[in-house]
């Protein structure tokens, strides 16, 4: 089931044509709460009460004109302004392949700095997502010069590769901002684990890795992008145990999934952050979701027929 969601998500000819129908677009009311941004900002806004945190990414990769990545930096800094307005806990996600880095990196640097600029002026971390693993190295690379001049920056890593334990070594000396997911992209053996008890395992030492690094002083913070609460949790047993408070890891889960986990996280103390995403370039990003759980292709088919 996984290899055919992910087989999906990357067919263009499906790419084009499922979108359009509508039990497509019923079936994605599981993940968005609308495919604008103010659906996305009134989500936010429900959170709140709730006392959980946003994060905001409008979908959208691999753009074919520079023109398009000169659009998407001005939205987003709309966007920043739009949470400030809303008196928000808000932080915005990007990808790199969104703001133009397939075809001019320098562009899509200039790019990534004035909105790092924008976040800092209310505090804010702006976040660089991860993609494929052809994108890997270069989105690393990238980061480590964003960092240089922009602290308040923060890096998707994933828990699935086999490199990222590495990664994470060469990224401590910065006082990096991870968040850290398991990955959700078609990867083979060689470089990805396979099972999930292999890419748990990794998750959890990963995230004691970066936990030692706050412990010996380095400024760490650390977002859990899962909703294996199992795995939250034991995660935080490890920070206690180094005498780290609940609040050194923060709680990053997808809107739509296990909200009565994420409001019963945040009533226990911890820090949780709502990822909301939105916009019409949603498709392979949703396949990518469906083929994280099984679970999840049962919610959509419900959803096409409710």
């Amino acid at each position: 089931m996984r290899k055919l969601l992910l087989w999906m998500a990357r067919n263009p000819w499906l790419k084009e044509r499922l979108p359009k129908l509508w039990f497509a677009k019923r079936a994605i009311r599981r993940f968005m709460p609308g495919e604008d941004a103010e659906s996305a900002l009134d989500a936010g806004v429900m959170f709140r009460a709730d006392g959980i945190s946003s994060m905001f990414t409008r979908l959208g990769e691999n753009i074919t004109r520079l023109e398009e990545g000169d659009e998407t930096a001005e939205h987003y800094l709309g966007l920043m302004g739009d949470i400030q307005a809303r008196d928000l806990d808000g932080e915005v996600s990007v990808k790199l392949t969104q703001l133009g880095f397939d075809l001019d990196v320098e562009r899509t640097m200039a790019h990534t700095a004035r909105l790092a600029e924008r976040a800092a002026e209310t505090g804010k971390t702006l976040w660089i997502d991860m993609e494929g693993s052809g994108y890997t190295e270069g989105t690393i690379a990238f980061y480590e010069r964003l960092k240089q001049d922009h602290a308040n920056t923060g890096l998707c890593l994933q828990a699935y590769l086999r490199r990222t334990a590495a990664d994470i070594q060469r990224l401590l000396p910065l006082d990096p901002q991870i968040r850290l997911v398991k990955g959700a992209y078609a990867e083979p053996a060689t470089i990805a684990y396979q099972t999930r008890h292999d890419v748990d395992a990794n998750y959890v030492a990963l995230a004691v890795s970066l936990l030692e690094g706050a412990r010996a002083g380095r400024k760490v913070r650390l977002g859990l992008g899962t909703h294996d609460v199992r795995l939250i949790e034991q995660i935080a047993e490890h920070a206690s145990a180094m005498g780290l408070p609940k609040t050194s890891v923060e709680v990053e889960m997808l809107y739509g999934i296990r909200m009565d986990q994420q409001r019963r996280l945040a009533k226990d103390g911890y820090l949780v952050r709502d990822l909301i995403a939105y916009g019409h370039a949603w498709y392979p990003w949703y396949m990518r979701r469906l083929a994280e759980r099984p679970a999840n292709v049962m919610f959509a088919l419900r959803q096409m027929i409710g």
